[in-house]
């Protein structure tokens, strides 16, 4: 049995370099097309020797439709408006959308959906295990102790990193408000700045950090009267975002359309 073809979208880019390698590194995929934008100086060279080692016979394209004509899996790392377009491609393909893209819009979340209807979209904003079992615990925190807990949501990220608070602080906050049988939308409170007055009972806080090589620090803090519950994830090495991605690529590839994310993967 032919092993599954995999495209990987922003090739160039930090984590399309990692991608590329978990591919190539593994038994179970074949890495089938490699996509940049138009007028990248990548287009049309081997992907192996534009990453500075030896030809590979995958040639980086600027033609997306082509190249996901080829795939069983798509792993996107990318831009709320590339993302989409991809989406839709993919789901033509009828082949699995492995979406790790963050700062995606309502509208764009729409659009996701209605593609997911042809194929599986696999979507996370963190794909590692860790940053997944902090979800389930958070969750679990969030219940047991009690909206007279106050919550704040810290993270750290690299200087280059446009969106913030990142895709998965919000997955924490979304499961702690789960925890507390609310969605983030009605007890969310955006960064503070100024007289802000007192905090809002109940509320769930945001703090971003940028600056230097983070890779991404989360910490979710339960600060009651007279003590603190501090659930802390670091994360210091860019391959687990890869690996995990791999990992729900290869999951998807018996499932039907539809929505899914790591915690599906991971049987959690």
């Amino acid at each position: 049995m032919t092993t599954p073809g995999i495209v990987i979208t922003g090739a160039s880019g930090r984590m399309g370099r990692m991608l590329v390698a978990e591919v190539l590194a593994s038994d179970a995929c074949r890495l089938v097309g490699a996509l940049e934008r138009p007028g990248h100086d990548w287009i049309g060279r081997d992907l192996g020797e534009a990453m500075g080692g030896a030809p590979i016979g995958v040639i980086v394209s600027d033609d997306p439709v082509g190249t996901i004509a080829r795939a069983q899996a798509v792993i996107d790392f990318t831009s709320p408006a590339a993302t989409v377009a991809f989406a839709e491609l993919t789901a033509q393909a009828r082949a699995v959308h492995v979406i790790g893209t963050t700062g995606l819009s309502p509208d764009d979340l729409g659009k996701i959906a209605a593609a997911a209807r042809h194929a599986p979209i696999i979507r996370a904003g963190n794909m590692s295990l860790g940053v997944n079992l902090l979800l389930g615990l958070t969750r679990r925190v969030a219940a047991a102790l009690g909206a007279d807990w106050d919550i704040e949501i810290v993270e750290a990220h690299h200087r280059m990193k446009v969106d913030a608070p990142s895709g998965t602080a919000l997955m924490l906050g979304e499961a702690a408000a789960e925890g507390r049988g609310a969605t983030l939308d009605d007890l969310r409170t955006p960064a503070r700045e100024g007289m802000t007055g007192a905090r809002i009972p109940g509320s769930i806080g945001f703090a971003a950090i940028r600056g230097g090589d983070v890779v991404g620090e989360h910490d979710v803090i339960f600060a009651g009267p007279g003590e603190r519950v501090v659930l802390r994830h670091l994360a210091t090495d860019r391959a687990i975002f890869a690996r995990g991605a791999l990992r729900a690529a290869l999951w998807g590839q018996d499932k039907g359309p539809g929505e899914y994310d790591m915690a599906d993967v991971l049987g959690l």
